[in-house]
């Protein structure tokens, strides 16, 4: 159980850019504000309100590039402003997690943080909310930065792995990490399945204030030193200034990268709630309804011998005959046909699109 006199925030951070979910996601709309999933709901929507049982409104803060600000603000009204912090400029995971912290330790001391992407989905929120909470508990009473873990169902290869021994146990159900892996190609996906060591890497962590930005210190000094300047701007009229200013020099690195595939203070916490990435358009076969013949369906659409597809329209009908794991993706300026086994390169698309000069694509 937390201890009642820790205080308890949730940094969501929200300024990815979907690139694989393109081309819906797009640079001024990206995946994490749209209702991927049929309900109306956009992923930022569901994160905040996955973690409202647990973290109030304004204990919650959201990290986002600064051209994001008004979609933060127009689809989640009751997050305080003063919590909405702006990077501006876009510079990884780590960055953008010592930013929140900075201004969390200012206001808040050396309270606990539990850290999640913007885009991910939990089917079983009541299950991934008590492995939070002991996640909290160990961080809290062992001074640990806390990964959380997801028991793998199949070999995945789109994922990374943590590696890590059932003979390191911890107080609350956590164990020390040995190591990360990148994401593995098939025969290794399936070894690491088999061996009940592996976890998938969800992006999610909890730590406290104090020993995250203590690793920062250790393992990214020019980054802590900026972090540092901005906490004690923090609330004053500099604020702003020093924001934009310094963060820019922040130095561009996944927190996975800079901290904690170097620190020993890493723990993690196996969690079975139903986690997803929604990382490409395959995806959503996984997370939302499909039809009787495993096609996801979202707008004006006909299939006949069709099966195992994803199909996203606008207006336009959209006509499949004898298709089979196949992405059709309609939008008023592109079209997307991908075979769903190669769905991991559609983020090439935005980059060849970048090298034509064709902005107004991305």
């Amino acid at each position: 159980m937390q201890n009642p006199n820790q205080i308890l925030t949730a940094v969501i951070m929200a300024g990815g850019r979907g690139e694989r979910f393109w081309p819906k996601s797009r640079i001024r709309c990206p995946k994490q504000f749209l209702p991927l999933t049929g309900d109306g709901e956009t992923m930022l929507q569901k994160t905040v309100r996955r973690v409202g049982g647990l973290v109030p409104p304004e204990q919650t803060y959201i990290v986002t590039n600064a051209e994001y600000m008004p979609l933060v603000r127009e689809q989640l009204p009751d997050i305080p402003a003063e919590n909405l912090l702006a990077e501006p400029a876009p510079r990884n995971t780590a960055p953008c997690i010592a930013l929140a912290a900075a201004v969390i330790q200012k206001r808040s001391g050396n309270a606990t943080m539990l850290v999640l992407p913007a885009d991910h989905l939990v089917r079983h929120e009541e299950i991934c909310s008590d492995v939070l909470c002991r996640a909290a508990a160990a961080a809290e009473e062992t001074d640990s930065l806390v990964t959380i873990g997801i028991t793998p169902t199949y070999p995945e290869t789109g994922y990374g792995y943590i590696a890590f021994s059932r003979a390191k146990y911890l107080p609350r159900g956590v164990y020390q990490v040995d190591s990360f892996k990148e994401k593995p190609d098939a025969e290794t996906a399936r070894s690491y399945v088999n061996s009940g060591n592996y976890l998938w890497n969800s992006g999610m962590f909890v730590w406290k204030t104090d020993v995250f930005l203590d690793a920062v210190k250790t393992h990214l000094p020019a980054a802590y030193e900026i972090a540092a300047e901005i906490r004690d701007a923090c609330d004053t009229d500099a604020f702003d200034a020093v924001l934009q200013k310094r963060f820019p020099d922040m130095p561009s690195i996944s927190v996975d990268f800079g901290i904690l595939e170097k620190t020993e203070r890493l723990c993690t916490i196996p969690g079975s709630f139903g986690w997803d990435d929604v990382g490409s358009w395959p995806a959503l076969r996984r997370v939302a309804k499909t039809d009787t013949n495993g096609n996801y369906r979202d707008g004006d659409i006909i299939t006949i011998g069709t099966k195992n597809c994803v199909f996203s329209g606008r207006e336009k009908l959209i006509a499949a005959v004898g298709l089979e794991n196949i992405v059709v993706v309609d939008t008023e300026d592109a079209l997307l046909v991908c075979d769903m086994d190669a769905a991991q390169n559609i983020k090439k698309i935005t980059e060849m699109l970048r090298e034509q000069g064709r902005g107004e694509l991305l």
